[in-house]
């Protein structure tokens, strides 16, 4: 099986602030994830990422929130773009 293409969206303002989205289903997790997507979803300001959620082999599934970076739980892709719009709205908010 191939990597296949589940969803991608980018929307980026004229001033560098704005949403990515792009997920892949994959062959094989990418360690030390468990499940078969890989992911980066990103909202920047002025071209700097602010919330960001991705997978990336050695790490696995994690989340970044300004200069913090934790672990994120993956359930589905639904709930991974929900808690991502969530925590995206959450930095608006707080900023």
């Amino acid at each position: 099986m191939k990597a296949e293409l589940i969803t991608r969206f980018r929307d980026i303002a004229d001033d560098g602030t704005g949403l990515e989205m792009v997920v892949w289903r994959v062959p094989d997790p990418v360690p030390p994830s468990g499940h078969r997507f890989k992911y980066r979803l990103v909202y920047v300001e002025s071209g700097r990422r602010v919330v960001g959620f991705d997978n990336e082999r050695g790490k696995g599934d994690h989340k970044h929130f300004g200069d913090q970076e934790e672990s994120y739980t993956f359930v589905d892709v639904d709930r991974l773009i929900d808690d991502f719009i969530q925590e995206v709205e959450r930095w608006k908010s707080e900023h």
